[in-house]
């Protein structure tokens, strides 16, 4: 199977609508029967599943998978982006589809915006509820309550300058799947860049006035609800990577194939920098299913100041820095001192012109440091407590063994007066002490 390669920028050019129906036409007949052996295998259904997954997963999505030869963008960006889609996965015409709006405050603003005459009526009863921001932080605290609300509506749409705050109220209950994550829409009037007189407004700093918006009108509301439903989503992220959602199992395969050329267009045009010369493949694929190539190209690089003229020769380093450092030392014992240049073996195995670093001058030894005299006062008085310390020593070691000496005497029996030298704070004192009989001490 021949799969289009690199090619002038004209988007007939660049895919080929011939391989891309061959990919469509693979792709849903391989979903199709994976799905039917898999209902054929299951034999029990899960108790614990919730119905609304169910059927979210009989809807199987498309996705085509762009990678790109460097990052799109360098930061996240929570607020995605629409391309509209000639045949949209979501079935705008049906009047059983139910609609949750989440505007910005005031939220009796928007209710009354519905509730206009000018307003299309069959999709004032698809929009079930408008809820807003406020109200949505104050009432919907806990899991179990965003889990009722994320299954009483099938798409959620959002007033875009709230869109970014979203994550942090909703949580993973509406992130984590994706399936139901709310839709940014552009509930705001048309930017005013005239001023009253007819003139063109100036910048803010040019001296000119703020920019202002007029109110929103019912039927540019509907309009861009309308369009909002019928587009799909690009959510970018810094890789090379980027997936988008382009249409269901049960589309035709033409069908699929229109939408993959028109998000294919819109994305690259409006997305990707340096346009086609940043793309490197395109595929189409199911959530469990291989990846089909659309597109692929022939070059790798985005640029040509990217392309080496040469490889880089592959060397050991260990044996390019001893070589190095090798000779550096005989160049620099050769030359002697000076601010010389001299031509070293680079880790390339080219030479490079360096300038030779002078060499350390060693220091003289330094003298040898006589200890200090002391005065002879010092010295006396150094001995005096030598002795003294000696002297308690002694002492203590006397009084203990004449303890012991008492002890053992009281033990066998004896009485006996006898006199006892004890040492207190330097002085010597006599203590009579008296030896008992074990008969008396009874």
């Amino acid at each position: 199977m021949a799969l289009t390669t690199k090619a002038p920028t004209d988007i007939a050019q660049q895919v080929d609508p011939s391989q891309t129906l061959r990919a469509a036409t693979a792709l849903l007949r391989n979903i199709t029967s994976h799905q039917a052996s898999r209902k054929e295998t299951s034999e029990k259904t899960s108790l614990l599943a919730d119905a609304d997954e169910d059927e979210v997963a009989d809807e199987t999505p498309v996705w085509l998978v762009l990678t790109t030869k460097k990052h799109i963008i360098d930061k996240k960006r929570l607020k995605p982006g629409k391309i509209a889609l000639p045949h949209p996965y979501l079935n705008t015409a049906d009047s059983s589809l139910r609609i949750c709006l989440i505007s910005a405050d005031p939220q009796r603003k928007y209710k009354d915006l519905i509730a206009h005459q000018s307003f299309p009526l069959d999709l004032a009863k698809r929009v079930g509820r408008v809820i807003g921001m406020t109200k949505l932080k104050a009432k919907y605290k806990s899991y179990e309550s965003r889990r009722q609300l994320l299954s009483e509506y099938d798409v959620f749409l959002a007033d875009d300058r709230i869109i970014t705050y979203l994550p942090q109220v909703l949580g993973k209950v509406f992130y984590k799947g994706g399936s139901k994550r709310p839709i940014p829409v552009t509930l705001e009037g048309k930017r005013q860049n005239l001023d009253e007189q007819g003139n063109k407004r100036r910048k803010l700093s040019e001296g000119g006035t703020k920019v202002t918006k007029s109110e929103v009108k019912p039927s540019d509301a509907a309009r861009e609800i309308e369009r909002t439903l019928s587009s799909t989503l690009v959510h970018l992220v810094p890789s090379i990577t980027t997936s988008v959602k382009v249409g269901k199992s049960s589309m035709e395969p033409q069908q699929l194939q229109e939408n993959v050329e028109a998000v294919t267009q819109a994305l690259v045009e409006k997305y990707v920098p340096q346009k086609w010369r940043n793309v490197r493949s395109m595929h189409i694929k199911g959530p469990s299913t291989a990846a089909l190539p659309i597109y692929m190209t022939d070059e790798l690089w985005e640029d040509e100041k990217d392309v080496l003229e040469e490889p880089l020769a592959v060397q050991d380093t260990k044996k390019s820095k001893k070589r190095k450092a090798s000779a550096l030392a005989q160049a620099a014992t050769e030359n002697g001192e000076g601010d010389e240049v001299i031509e070293v073996p680079g880790p390339d195995g080219q030479t490079r012109r360096v300038k030779k670093a002078l060499r350390k001058q060693s220091l003289p030894d330094a003298p040898p440091v006589k200890p200090s005299k002391k005065r002879k006062s010092e010295v006396s008085e150094e001995v005096d407590a030598k002795a003294a310390e000696r002297a308690e020593k002694a002492a203590r070691k006397e009084a203990l063994q004449q303890q012991k000496a008492a002890a053992k005497a009281a033990v066998n029996g004896t009485k006996d007066v006898s006199d006892v030298k004890i040492t207190q704070n330097g002085e010597t004192k006599k203590v009579r002490k008296t030896r008992m009989k074990a008969a008396d001490m009874v």
